[in-house]
């Protein structure tokens, strides 16, 4: 008889482990948002009190660390693509919903980046943390393509890979707040399904 693949579900934490969890957490959550995702994990082990054998212990590499830490904002961005997968306007809901993981990335410097190098390792818990973004991405992105609004050969990697190259291009120029909206700008018009003749003004980024 073959025997099951199935994993045992994770053991519970004793309350000991968890308060070391829960501070863990906290602390690295302040550190990313003052000094950036590169932010020293000894730190974070030392503003929890505790050592960092303690903090590999829950959080085996940085982008573990990093993953729990956007829990919370992969949360929000997964019930805001919720709510506008019924939104009037397909292609505006697609771009409300690409400036609000632009708004995210932008909490934490490093992020962008680090999620674009993850990509790239399917193993990473990054890289894991963002497979449900792609999927909430691309119901948004379908909709939109069978609207007649974008192209039908546009891919939701792509797409992410614009979005959050757009994120890190806004992080490194803070002095020109409405890069990201011009770039994001530029992105849709080479999406769009319409092709401006050469007296046309081209469209126009959804509101």
């Amino acid at each position: 008889m073959a025997r099951s693949t199935a994993q045992a579900p994770p053991r519970p934490m004793r309350a000991d482990a968890r308060r070391n969890y829960d501070r863990l957490l906290a602390e690295a959550r302040i550190s990313f948002a003052e000094h950036g995702t590169d932010a020293s994990l000894e730190d974070v082990a030392r503003r929890a009190g505790v050592g960092i054998g303690t903090l590999y212990r829950h959080f085996p590499n940085r982008h573990a660390l990093m993953s729990a830490v956007f829990q919370e904002a992969l949360a929000s961005l997964l019930e805001r693509s919720r709510e506008l997968a019924g939104a009037a306007g397909p292609c505006n809901a697609l771009v409300e919903w690409l400036r609000a993981i632009i708004t995210h990335a932008g909490e934490y410097r490093g992020l962008s980046q680090a999620l674009m190098s993850a990509s790239r390792d399917e193993s990473s818990a990054l890289s894991q943390c963002s497979v449900p973004m792609r999927e909430a991405g691309e119901r948004l992105l379908v909709r939109a393509q069978r609207a007649g609004s974008v192209r039908p050969d546009v891919s939701i990697d792509d797409l992410m890979q614009l979005t959050n190259a757009i994120a890190l291009a806004a992080e490194q120029t803070p002095d020109d707040p409405r890069l990201a909206d011009r770039l994001l700008t530029l992105t849709l018009t080479g999406l769009s399904t319409h092709r401006p003749g050469p007296d046309e003004e081209p469209p126009a980024t959804p509101s």
